[in-house]
């Protein structure tokens, strides 16, 4: 029987082989007390089993080959300082203690009470790590259970299907299980849970495998062996299709074979529109390790190197000086000459270190979050830490070109304040005879407020970066984390066009830097968009970078223009920005109507 399931595309392309079904993710726990005597044998098998997975997974992360993306070791890296972070072992210790639960019934316990702090999280990509947890939980629950670690292994596999292409549909997938399938033939996975910024999501746009996550009872309706197609573009799954549907795929994907070759050729081609204009592509990196992907794809710079990763899973300890500078170095060697802009820690609220004294108690109860401690309020709460930091990355600027950026801006005074600090980082470098460079400082705009007081903002920083995905969700009042609004949360809204349009031009007249290091940097519906705006920086994921340049390269910059000043100038902007929507589509505005 044919039939199809919908959930989210986050890795492009077609797969198309046979589905390898593994079990739910959840593992049946037994639970039980245990007599108060058996209490210590029960907290040594707990940390025997913890030990076990310790070793499994550094085995893994040794046994990298060389061609493996950055991604994977980080996300080793993520669960072993997950196993490695006291909290969880003595908070499941105490459910042991106290309670005198089973060692699995403990351990269980406690990603409950974890898992409910991450639901509670505004952001996307924060709340997605409660994966992470679980991940770890299961494999320590398997090695108590003497079972083996692997997700899924060749003895698993479907024998009709020994000599096909085949993927895997799985409830989710743990970011160590992906290295045991990048050297098998999976050829693409479905999962029931997960989002666009999940591990998951992340690692199969690295290996450029087609995915699709979220489509919830995926792995309870697909059967073993049936023949399964995954449409990464539309984050559509076809079960046992039709032989004319199966031959459009099989198209399909040899299209885009031929397209990735034809992209990659433009790894070295410069950003140029048909009239002539130069267009910077930056990337967008998470970890140090990121940065050979960015030279790989072509950027010719870092638009947005997020510096709070160095920050999160570090059991309650935060990086010093010397562990920041050595990571924003090697950032920097790695791009060979080419400008690294860092972004400050954008942490707390819905960011919570593993350890954030007051702050940490001030999120617990906010009614907020969103609206709380976070990015750079946090940091000014914070100054030794934020001295740290800054010193750290004007030290790294002795290596090469650096440029720093400072987030969620609101208030001019928390500009100075900013700046202050920078000031006393550089004379304090300056007293110790420790080498920096020139630094230049940027705001990042996220809140519409500086949206609206930028020529303030303009004159106390060097450039601007717009974060379109906070401006977005403050501009409208939505939480993209809420699904019950995230059908409201609309990029082609009038007000969003203005402010990003607002803010392009009156960097460019005051002689300011201007990109967009949001994900409308990376959305080719928005090419256009912005280069009629007057954007020429983009900052993006390095995956999206050849498909980007390859719009910026066929299109003239000032094609959309006399449609985005008769969006903003009429009286019914709405109509405005769907003309101006439907003619970056190349489509009319009636083919962009939905059907009656």
């Amino acid at each position: 029987m044919s039939f199809q399931l919908f959930g989210l595309p986050v890795s492009r392309g077609v797969a198309i082989g046979r589905a390898v079904l593994v079990s739910s993710s959840r593992i049946d726990v037994a639970h039980y007390f245990i007599p108060v005597t058996e209490v210590g044998a029960e907290i040594s098998r707990l940390r025997v089993a913890r030990d076990a997975v310790v070793a499994e997974l550094t085995a893994l992360q040794e046994d990298l080959p060389g061609d493996a993306p950055a991604e994977l070791s980080a996300l080793l890296d993520v669960h072993l300082m997950l196993l490695n972070d006291e909290t969880l072992e003595l908070a499941t210790k105490q459910w042991i203690e106290e309670r005198c639960y089973n060692a699995e019934w403990a351990l269980s316990a406690q990603f409950e009470v974890l898992a409910r702090q991450f639901d509670d999280m505004e952001d996307d990509y924060l709340r997605e790590r409660k994966a992470d947890i679980e991940q770890v939980v299961e494999r320590l629950l398997r090695a108590m259970a003497r079972g083996s670690p692997a997700l899924v292994d060749a003895a698993a596999k479907p024998a009709s299907a020994l000599n096909e292409p085949l993927v895997l549909v799985a409830n989710d997938i743990a970011p160590a299980d992906m290295l045991h399938f990048k050297r098998t033939v999976f050829a693409g996975f479905v999962t029931d849970v997960g989002g666009t910024t999940s591990h998951t999501a992340i690692v199969a746009r690295s290996l450029d495998i087609p995915a699709v996550v979220g489509a919830r009872e995926g792995s309870r309706v697909i059967r073993q062996d049936d023949l399964v197609v995954i449409d990464g573009d539309a984050g559509l799954v076809i079960v046992n299709p039709s032989e004319i549907v199966l031959e459009e795929y099989r198209f399909r994907q040899r299209q885009r074979d031929v397209e990735r070759q034809r992209l990659s050729r433009l790894r070295n081609t410069p950003a140029v529109t048909l009239d002539g204009e130069p267009v910077e592509m930056l990337a967008n990196i998470e970890l140090p390790g990121d940065a050979a992907a960015a030279v790989a794809a072509g950027a010719v710079g870092v638009g947005l190197f997020r510096s709070e990763f160095l920050f999160m899973n570090r059991a309650g300890e935060l990086p010093g000086e010397e562990e920041q500078f050595e990571a924003y170095r090697s950032v920097v060697q790695a791009m060979n000459g080419m400008p690294v802009t860092i972004r400050t820690v954008d942490v707390g609220a819905d960011k919570p270190l593993d350890r954030m004294s007051v702050s940490e108690l001030r999120h617990e109860h906010a009614l907020n979050p969103a609206l709380g401690l976070r990015a750079i309020r946090w940091s000014l709460s914070e100054p030794a830490m934020f001295r740290q930091q800054i010193r750290a990355i004007l030290r790294a600027s002795a290596f090469g070109k650096v440029k720093l950026l400072v987030p969620m801006l609101a208030h001019v005074g928390e500009a100075k304040q900013t700046l202050d600090a920078i000031a006393r980082a550089q004379q304090q470098l300056t007293d110790a005879g420790k080498p920096f460079g020139h630094v230049e400082v940027g705001a990042m705009i996220e809140v519409p407020a500086a949206a609206l007081v930028l020529p303030s903002l303009l004159k106390l920083f060097d450039f601007v970066s717009l974060g379109t995905n906070d401006l977005i969700q403050y501009t409208l009042a939505i939480d993209r984390g809420d699904e019950s609004v995230a059908h409201l949360y609309d990029p082609w809204h009038p007000a969003v066009l203005q402010l990003i349009e607002s803010v392009i031009r009156q960097a460019r007249k005051a002689g300011k830097a201007v990109s967009v290091c949001g994900e409308m940097a990376g959305d080719a519906a928005f090419t256009e968009v912005l280069l009629a705006m007057g954007l020429r920086s983009f900052s993006m994921h390095p995956s999206q970078i050849a498909s980007v340049k390859q719009i910026i390269l066929r299109a003239n910059s000032k094609r959309l223009l006399p449609l985005i000043e008769g969006a903003f100038r009429s009286d019914d902007a709405w109509t405005g920005c769907e003309r101006l929507r439907a003619a970056a589509a190349g489509r009319t505005l009636t083919e962009l109507q939905p059907a009656s």
